[in-house]
């Protein structure tokens, strides 16, 4: 037979019937912006104005420390999905190298987690609309949402990939605008609403300086500080993982995954401290006062009144984005878990454009379950539900860096995939072939621990996060106790 009489192989895109498997169709853009878009979200826009007010312009350090912190975490988990990259990485890697108990607590932690989280923005997005449409009732808008992100995630993953590539882009541009808008004010020396020049000496010289509340201490309000400040910092860098999730539909892994991981480190300095730097050059610090964003009050100091419908847009894009995300992450999570064996059956079925279609209908369904909680007693969700979402991604993180260690031991031994670089290596010829390494792996999986376990002990310092670590302890023994149950009906 000629080359040319030979049968090509089919394409896969959302468009082609081919049999059912998880299509290969988000290209290097996509991972790209997915990985920026989930750092940037209403906790940067809004949330940033309860780490100022801890820290002052000692928040940027905490930024830095932190974001170093969740480089190496995405790093350990980039290094297994390099070398193996499947759909639900956390809880496939984690019941691969671990074992089929973690598998189902990473899984099941992480996709309510990301339950959670949505509920909480799909809550919120009705007082977003209503900064133009006051008569709409927020459910309203809870619901069109709700539907319309789920029949995109219906539409295969390509479709994902594009609708967060846009979501993305325009928070990515309204930062830079406000960056490049505050470096113009300090620039051409502008006057502003403080009557303070704008200038970045005001980090040093105004409210007590760039440690105004020392590395931790006590007032009336509470306890504050940089460590503090930490606290808040380390959960607004959560969907950073996201890159894992989507390693086993991305078109070059071995390529896209390192460079999308690698460049984690500029997004934080450019998006987190950059962006908060300047504005504290422009705007005091001391008068951050979280009634208004940030991002609001620089405009608003120069004159330019329109900013805070142009950072509602913002918001209300963002909030769409983490919901698109949270869905797509939860359905490629229930349909992993399905393939190991720790949830039913029916959630590890695919379309002919290879979307986990009962996966996505039981998250949106469970999702919209919560968003009734929330208007109805909202208080129990706000209080109780978000406690266990923000340990959640502390007990994600901590597992992630476990299960890189079991990884490695099962590559020294000789059991790294079939289908990887790795296979009939062992030893240390297995640990140098990985592609894409965690540097100094034998000890930053042990500095990230201790890290997250510090940030867990100055929880207990907060009142607003104290229940969390309570919540989180109840949450992983119901999680234990849920393995038990369901391994004894098999």
């Amino acid at each position: 037979m000629s080359t040319t009489d030979a049968p090509k192989k089919p394409r896969e895109t959302d468009d082609v019937p081919v049999p059912a498997t998880l299509r290969k169709s988000l290209k290097n853009r996509h991972i790209q912006l997915i990985a920026l878009g989930g750092a940037i979200g209403t906790g940067l826009f809004y949330g940033s104005s309860e780490s100022i007010a801890l820290a002052g312009p000692s928040i940027l350090l905490a930024y830095l420390i932190g974001g170093f912190a969740i480089f190496m975490i995405v790093r350990a988990l980039s290094e297994m999905s390099v070398e193996d990259p499947k759909a639900g990485a956390f809880s496939y890697y984690a019941t691969r190298y671990w074992s089929k108990r973690a598998g189902f607590i990473s899984g099941w932690n992480y996709w309510f987690n990301y339950i959670l989280v949505s509920m909480v923005e799909l809550a919120v997005v009705g007082s977003f609309v209503n900064y133009w449409l006051p008569a709409i009732p927020t459910w309203v808008s809870a619901a069109v949402f709700l539907v319309l992100i789920t029949a995109a995630n219906l539409l295969g993953v390509s479709k994902f990939g594009e609708f967060e590539f846009w979501f993305a882009i325009i928070k990515i541009v309204a930062v830079i605008a406000m960056i490049i808008g505050g470096l113009a004010v300090i620039i051409f020396a502008l006057p502003t609403a403080s009557g303070i020049k704008a200038s970045f000496a005001n980090w040093f010289t105004v409210g007590g300086g760039f440690f105004p509340n020392g590395l931790m201490g006590h007032t009336d309000n509470g306890w504050t500080g940089l460590l503090m400040a930490l606290v808040v910092v380390m959960f607004s860098f959560g969907g950073t993982e996201l890159i894992g999730i989507t390693a086993g539909e991305t078109e070059d892994p071995k390529t896209t995954i390192p460079r999308a991981t690698n460049d984690i480190i500029w997004r934080i300095l450019v998006f987190y401290i950059g962006a908060l730097g300047v504005i504290m050059a422009v705007v005091p610090w001391n008068t951050i006062d979280g009634k208004s964003s940030p991002f609001v009050q620089i405009f608003d100091s120069v004159g330019i009144h329109a900013a805070a419908g142009i950072l509602n847009f913002v918001c209300l894009t963002a909030v769409m984005s983490v919901y698109n995300s949270g869905l797509y992450a939860n359905s490629r999570m229930l349909y992993s878990l399905a393939k190991q064996g720790n949830a039913p059956a029916y959630l590890g079925k695919l379309n002919s454009k290879g979307v986990p279609v009962a996966g996505v209908l039981t998250s949106a369904v469970i999702t919209a379950i919560a968003v009734v909680v929330v208007f109805v007693w909202p208080e129990f969700a706000f209080n109780y539900l978000m406690s266990i979402a923000t340990i959640a991604g502390i007990i994600n993180w901590t597992m992630i860096m476990f299960t890189e260690m079991k990884f490695r031991k099962v590559v020294e031994a000789g059991g790294a995939p079939e289908d990887s670089d790795l296979a009939g290596k062992s030893g240390q010829e297995a640990l140098d072939a990985i592609h894409f390494k965690l540097p100094f792996a034998k000890v930053t999986p042990w500095v990230v621990l201790v890290f997250l376990a510090r940030v867990v002990v100055l929880m207990c310092f907060s009142a607003s996060y104290r229940i969390a670590v309570i919540a989180g302890v109840i949450w992983l023994a119901i999680l234990f106790v849920a393995y038990q149950i369901t391994q004894a009906k098999k």
